[in-house]
């Protein structure tokens, strides 16, 4: 292939998309957790599951695999239940799982981006790291984005996670390029950028603040090509005229 630039990755957690406390949202997000899995004492419940997601966290960041949702639930945080309930609600379960965390927004500039690059032919994509199966297209479809990629690769669908290079293969698989011909856009240097570089991707943009970037180490095997502060600057970079 001519390793011209034809199409954009996107990571979602800290480059798409931004989370933000809301307390209110996350205590509905508890109390729905235990409500759907029948227990009644909301604070210990959560409690047991945070526990039980630290092993499952640790496997998945160190042999870089993702479980879908009924696995993760049936094997890892609420093996008691029956299989035919948790088949009801592992789908939500995860979903309100992450809501607990915060609440998620598309990024500053996001939108003009993704309009931006579109009009000037690029395909683009998303990969990203995360559990739940349902959240991400749901999220692009009630948000009127659903049209705008045309590939969307999750770690909880593909079981594999980034730094792995095969989920980049994935990605540009499906939208019918070559590594080379894709741009990586994410915000963390030895997760998104390293694996990137070792799939072939042809340039690595990392959008992060100069106040964390500061506290990073750059290296050989992590360097990006382009550094953004601003997220509405990937449209200026000059490999993506």
């Amino acid at each position: 292939m001519d390793g011209k630039i034809r199409g954009v990755f996107f990571d979602l957690g800290g480059t798409l998309r931004i989370l933000y406390d809301d307390p209110e949202h996350q205590a509905r997000a508890r109390a729905r957790m235990a409500e759907l899995a029948g227990y009644e004492d909301v604070d210990g419940f959560i409690g047991m599951v945070e526990e039980r997601y630290k092993p499952y966290r640790d496997w998945a960041l160190t042999a870089n695999r993702e479980s879908g949702d009924y696995e993760l639930w049936a094997k890892w945080l609420l093996p008691e239940l029956p299989e035919e309930k948790l088949r009801a609600i592992c789908h939500e379960m995860t979903f309100q799982y992450r809501q607990i965390k915060g609440k998620r927004y598309l990024v500053e500039g996001g939108l003009a981006v993704i309009k931006g690059l579109k009009a000037r032919g690029y395909k683009l994509g998303i990969i990203s790291n995360l559990i739940g199966e349902n959240e991400i297209p749901d999220w692009l479809r009630e948000d009127g984005l659903e049209g705008y990629f045309d590939a969307v690769v999750l770690s909880s669908v593909c079981h594999i996670r980034k730094p792995d290079p095969a989920i980049y293969r994935m990605g540009c698989e499906a939208m019918g390029l070559e590594p080379d011909q894709c741009v990586s856009v994410a915000d963390n240097l030895d997760r998104d950028i390293t694996g990137a570089i070792a799939a072939g991707v042809g340039a690595n943009v990392l959008f992060i603040s100069p106040e964390k970037l500061a506290k990073k180490t750059i290296t050989d095997e992590n360097r990006p090509d382009y550094i953004v502060h601003r997220f509405i600057d990937i449209l200026d970079l000059p490999i993506l005229q």
